[in-house]
């Protein structure tokens, strides 16, 4: 900041002075006139930029990674845009005709960058009304992981499942979502809702003989047992973000277990809450304990034997 007011304060001085430095024009611009122009330009540059960088670190002070990644785009964009508005004008004297041109110009290019500028007004879109921010989990079309990004024109994803895996762990591959998609496409957030857990099922097929009782009973035990005490306080969290909506729904303290029937077998469904990052884990371990209780329950429980399950 203080070498834009020198250069500044330098810049004005050669422009009211009749001080000359070498020969008094250069081709057919004034000496005097270029490195005045030159001096506030540089001023303009260096200004902006010390200006980004201080009103930048004082509001990343208090700020989440999430905020901070929106704070340092949106700085960005209108710190530039303003920018080269300065420094059009500083160069040409011409404020109200660069003003003009931009316009002029700005109509030009919205007919060549069509694709880029829905982009950018999904950026926008996506900034004020929040589908998804970064460290979020989100389907957006046919893309689905973690996004890891949000620039003026992409999304980018950490992708989870997709063609390589069936499970909800990270493929490896990173994908870019142009912004224009969330504009034309749902999106699905598994964070959303003011809450990072989500409802899963798993399913158990028993038959016909087995006591329903006791099969409920001992899935309720065992998800008590890997996601209760968790489970309580997201849905402590739940009810509270569900009252300031004006949805009615019914919520569960904790697990509960419903009862379907097929052709040869009953089939018992496990309702949990669980983070989504964490759901093929504990969906494994609930697995494993619950098949061993089952195994070890014999008598109570049996798994249908027909070809048909």
């Amino acid at each position: 900041m203080v070498a834009a007011i020198c250069l500044t304060a330098a810049g004005l001085l050669v422009r009211t002075t009749a001080v000359t430095f070498g020969p008094d024009t250069l081709g057919p611009f004034v000496t005097a006139d270029v490195l005045s122009k030159g001096l506030l330009a540089g001023a303009v540059v260096l200004g902006f930029s010390g200006l980004h960088l201080l009103i930048l670190g004082l509001l990343l002070r208090t700020a989440s990674k999430r905020r901070a990644h929106d704070m340092r785009n949106v700085l960005r964009l209108a710190f530039g845009a303003v920018g080269i508005v300065a420094l059009l004008g500083v160069l040409t004297d011409q404020w109200v005709g660069v003003l003009l041109s931009l316009g002029v110009v700005g109509f030009a290019i919205t007919f060549a960058l069509q694709q880029p500028l829905l982009s950018l007004l999904g950026w926008f879109f996506i900034m004020i009304k929040r589908p998804y921010s970064v460290g979020e989990r989100v389907r957006i079309g046919d893309t689905k992981g973690d996004v890891i990004e949000i620039d003026f024109l992409v999304t980018t994803i950490w992708e989870v499942g997709g063609e390589l895996i069936s499970t909800n762990q990270p493929s490896g591959r990173v994908v870019t979502v142009p912004n224009s998609v969330v504009l034309s496409s749902e999106v699905t957030n598994f964070g959303g809702g003011g809450s990072e857990y989500v409802w899963n099922e798993l399913s158990v097929q028993v038959s016909y003989e087995t006591n329903l009782d006791v099969a409920r009973g001992i899935m309720i035990e065992e998800a008590e047992a890997v996601v209760g005490e968790e489970m309580a306080d997201c849905i402590a969290d739940f009810r509270e973000r569900l009252a300031e909506t004006p949805v009615e729904l019914e919520v569960t303290d904790g697990p509960t277990v419903n009862v379907t029937q097929g052709e040869s077998w009953v089939e018992l469904r496990l309702r949990y809450i669980a983070h989504p990052r964490k759901g093929t884990r504990v969906k494994n371990e609930l697995y494993d304990r619950i098949l061993e209780r089952f195994n070890a329950n014999a008598t109570v429980t049996s798994f249908p034997v027909s070809r048909n399950r």
